[in-house]
């Protein structure tokens, strides 16, 4: 498998953000880590992706930093707060769109210079509710959703020049569910799947050969209770 280069990812501190981080080096790659806490091991920006024009300054620095060059980015940053709409703070509400959808956008939008100086990559992370919809999940849906328009949008402003991945990815075994109420949480025997194989498929849409791209990749256990 030929390296992917040098890759930032968001969300780089825990969950699949993490375990993509890992996959690019062990792959021969450098990750750069953008998170709102410390990525140990690896060049990075603390900074929270919510911030649209702080993160924009963070990816400039930390791409000027470590040598002026990128061949990919990978959005794994994500956020929820699930409840019926009436019930959910507005501000967190808001918040999830912010991170999701908006900080997405950011981060592109900052590594789009250098991506297209070196042809690169992008790998957008949706999910299966930006797909289909799910009671008290407005706020993830909205933001998820537009995720998927985004990327299939870009993917028809970009092409010939970066390469552009949508990521439809089902539940994975991480901290994403920690803070949910016990109802929006997955059984105890749910069957998800590691982040670690989420990360391989990844890894395999970032190593591909020039003019060759995968548009769109659904990843998810088997037993995906929300997909199709």
């Amino acid at each position: 498998m030929p390296s992917p280069g040098t890759v930032l990812v968001t969300g780089a501190a825990s969950g699949l953000g993490a375990a993509v981080a890992r996959a690019v080096g062990d792959a021969g790659g450098r990750a750069l880590g953008l998170d709102r806490v410390p990525v140990p091991g690896l060049p990075h920006e603390v900074a929270d992706v919510a911030q649209t024009r702080a993160v924009e300054a963070a990816v400039h620095r930390l791409v000027v930093s470590t040598g002026g060059e990128l061949d990919a980015v990978v959005t794994a940053a994500g956020t929820d707060r699930c409840g019926a709409l009436a019930d959910v703070d507005p501000d967190d509400w808001d918040r999830v769109v912010q991170v999701n959808l908006l900080g997405t956008v950011a981060v592109v939008r900052a590594a789009l210079p250098y991506l297209k100086a070196s042809r690169g990559k992008v790998v957008t992370v949706a999910s299966t509710l930006g797909h289909r919809v799910l009671p008290d999940a407005t706020a993830y849906c909205a933001s998820k959703f537009g995720v998927v328009g985004f990327t299939r949008a870009l993917q028809a402003e970009l092409k010939g020049e970066v390469g552009v991945t949508l990521l439809t990815p089902g539940g994975m075994h991480t901290a994403f569910f920690d803070d949910r109420a016990e109802q929006y949480r997955p059984a105890p025997d749910a069957k998800l799947n590691r982040p670690e194989d989420v990360a391989q498929t990844v890894l395999h849409c970032l190593t591909q050969p020039p003019g060759c791209e995968v548009k769109e990749l659904v990843v998810a256990s088997a037993w995906e209770g929300s997909w199709p």
